[in-house]
Protein backbone atom coordinates (compact mmCIF):
# COMPACT_ATOMS: atom_id res chain seq x y z
CA UNK A 1 0.00 0.00 0.00
CA UNK A 2 2.73 2.44 0.27
CA UNK A 3 2.92 3.19 -3.59
CA UNK A 4 -0.28 5.32 -2.71
CA UNK A 5 1.78 7.90 -0.57
CA UNK A 6 1.42 10.66 0.19
CA UNK A 7 -2.13 10.26 1.38
CA UNK A 8 -5.15 12.95 0.22
CA UNK A 9 -5.14 15.60 3.10
CA UNK A 10 -8.90 13.95 3.92
CA UNK A 11 -7.25 10.61 3.88
CA UNK A 12 -4.55 11.14 6.50
CA UNK A 13 -4.95 10.80 10.11
CA UNK A 14 -5.09 13.63 12.19
CA UNK A 15 -3.78 13.19 15.35
CA UNK A 16 -4.91 16.50 17.88
CA UNK A 17 -2.47 16.55 20.84
CA UNK A 18 -3.68 18.84 23.06
CA UNK A 19 -0.74 21.11 25.46
CA UNK A 20 -1.48 21.85 28.77
CA UNK A 21 -0.86 25.89 29.50
CA UNK A 22 1.22 24.63 32.78
CA UNK A 23 3.75 22.81 30.97
CA UNK A 24 4.90 26.19 29.53
CA UNK A 25 5.28 27.29 33.39
CA UNK A 26 3.56 29.81 35.39
CA UNK A 27 3.11 32.04 33.08
CA UNK A 28 1.88 29.63 30.58
CA UNK A 29 -1.17 30.81 29.77
CA UNK A 30 0.77 33.82 28.22
CA UNK A 31 2.27 31.72 25.41
CA UNK A 32 0.30 28.88 24.58
CA UNK A 33 -1.32 30.23 21.87
CA UNK A 34 2.09 31.15 20.19
CA UNK A 35 4.09 27.65 21.23
CA UNK A 36 1.16 25.65 19.31
CA UNK A 37 1.48 28.15 15.88
CA UNK A 38 5.60 27.18 16.71
CA UNK A 39 4.89 23.73 17.25
CA UNK A 40 2.51 22.87 14.71
CA UNK A 41 4.94 24.02 12.36
CA UNK A 42 7.67 22.07 13.80
CA UNK A 43 5.28 19.09 13.41
CA UNK A 44 3.67 19.64 9.97
CA UNK A 45 6.45 17.45 8.17
CA UNK A 46 6.57 14.55 10.62
CA UNK A 47 5.02 11.63 8.90
CA UNK A 48 3.30 13.70 6.71
CA UNK A 49 2.79 11.32 4.12
CA UNK A 50 -0.03 9.76 6.30
CA UNK A 51 -0.86 12.15 9.39
CA UNK A 52 -2.00 15.30 9.48
CA UNK A 53 -1.17 17.09 13.28
CA UNK A 54 -3.28 19.57 14.95
CA UNK A 55 -1.68 20.98 17.86
CA UNK A 56 -3.79 23.18 20.18
CA UNK A 57 -3.88 24.45 23.75
CA UNK A 58 -5.79 22.46 26.05
CA UNK A 59 -8.12 24.36 27.25
CA UNK A 60 -11.55 21.98 28.36
CA UNK A 61 -9.27 19.11 30.94
CA UNK A 62 -12.72 16.90 29.61
CA UNK A 63 -11.01 16.83 26.42
CA UNK A 64 -8.41 13.95 25.62
CA UNK A 65 -4.94 14.99 25.18
CA UNK A 66 -4.21 12.75 22.43
CA UNK A 67 -7.79 12.50 19.61
CA UNK A 68 -7.31 10.70 16.40
CA UNK A 69 -9.46 11.41 13.48
CA UNK A 70 -10.02 10.74 9.06
CA UNK A 71 -12.09 12.58 7.78
CA UNK A 72 -13.10 14.73 10.72
CA UNK A 73 -14.26 11.51 12.23
CA UNK A 74 -13.33 10.79 15.71
CA UNK A 75 -11.45 7.16 16.14
CA UNK A 76 -10.67 5.08 18.57
CA UNK A 77 -6.58 4.54 19.62
CA UNK A 78 -7.02 0.61 17.69
CA UNK A 79 -8.83 2.32 14.97
CA UNK A 80 -5.61 4.84 14.37
CA UNK A 81 -3.37 1.57 15.26
CA UNK A 82 -4.81 -0.62 12.65
CA UNK A 83 -4.56 2.47 10.32
CA UNK A 84 -1.29 3.12 10.28
CA UNK A 85 -0.36 -0.73 9.91
CA UNK A 86 -1.55 -0.64 6.63
CA UNK A 87 0.94 1.93 5.82
CA UNK A 88 3.74 -0.36 7.74
CA UNK A 89 4.00 2.37 10.49
CA UNK A 90 3.58 2.17 14.44
CA UNK A 91 1.32 4.53 16.63
CA UNK A 92 3.72 4.19 19.73
CA UNK A 93 6.86 5.23 17.97
CA UNK A 94 5.79 7.88 16.45
CA UNK A 95 4.23 9.01 19.46
CA UNK A 96 7.07 8.28 21.56
CA UNK A 97 9.03 10.34 19.00
CA UNK A 98 6.64 13.12 19.71
CA UNK A 99 6.87 13.29 23.09
CA UNK A 100 10.41 13.84 22.70
CA UNK A 101 10.20 16.11 19.97
CA UNK A 102 7.37 17.88 21.87
CA UNK A 103 9.22 18.39 25.15
CA UNK A 104 12.54 19.75 23.16
CA UNK A 105 10.62 22.44 21.78
CA UNK A 106 9.31 23.32 25.29
CA UNK A 107 12.82 23.80 26.66
CA UNK A 108 13.80 25.79 23.46
CA UNK A 109 10.50 27.68 23.44
CA UNK A 110 11.15 28.32 27.26
CA UNK A 111 14.63 29.79 26.73
CA UNK A 112 13.33 31.81 24.21
CA UNK A 113 11.19 33.42 26.23
CA UNK A 114 13.26 33.88 29.42
CA UNK A 115 15.81 35.36 26.83
CA UNK A 116 12.99 37.81 26.00
CA UNK A 117 12.08 38.45 29.39
CA UNK A 118 15.26 39.50 30.39
CA UNK A 119 16.12 41.35 27.64
CA UNK A 120 12.38 43.64 28.43
CA UNK A 121 13.87 44.26 31.68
Amino acid sequence: MNSELPLAADKKLTITYRVEPGCLGPQGSDHITMFCRVAQKEFEPVESDVISWDIVPRNDKLQPEMQYAIAGKKISLEQAEKFLILFEKDLDEIEEDFDERIAELIEKFLKAVNSEQRIER
